[in-house]
């Protein structure tokens, strides 16, 4: 079974998830990066943070998400 990816989302839901999850800007920063389909590498690279940081923000945004649902 596939697991259900950011992007997979469609915009209302995204919408829903930025105004209920309280995210912070890094995890908003994460979150609209992963909606846009970029990879943990690429989204390293442009917030110019290391892979680790983007692990954590990761989790941070599915457990938000897995709340909110």
């Amino acid at each position: 079974m596939k697991q259900i990816q950011i992007n997979d989302f469609v915009e209302f839901e995204l919408q829903k998830f930025r105004e209920e999850c309280n995210f912070s800007d890094d995890e908003m920063t994460y979150f609209n990066l992963r909606a846009k389909g970029k990879s943990n590498v690429e989204i390293s690279m442009t917030m110019n943070v290391s892979e680790s940081k983007v692990s954590t923000l990761a989790r941070k945004v599915k457990n938000k998400i897995i709340k909110v649902i």
